[in-house]
């Protein structure tokens, strides 16, 4: 994987098209790293979420595929 390319969760929530919640929940479940802590001190690594797409047609927007769940915890969740 590359290196990362960190983002903030508004930019996540722009990118993926899912709501602030579930990026937090992902990074909380293990799904995609989580960097910094505080608020507005917090990034994400784009290189783990899926795009949104849009309909060019009618502008349907469509959210991007959940992350997979880890093989091994990682992070806090770890034992």
């Amino acid at each position: 994987m590359p290196f990362p390319t960190l983002i903030t969760e508004d930019m996540a929530v722009a990118y993926t098209g899912r709501p602030a919640a579930t990026i937090r929940r992902w990074a909380h479940e293990g799904r995609i790293h989580r960097y910094g802590q505080g608020r507005g001190r917090v990034r994400y690594n784009l290189w783990e979420l899926h795009s949104k797409t849009v309909d060019e047609w009618d502008d349907t927007v469509t959210p991007g595929a959940t992350p997979d769940m880890p093989e091994e915890p990682r992070g806090r969740l770890a034992a």
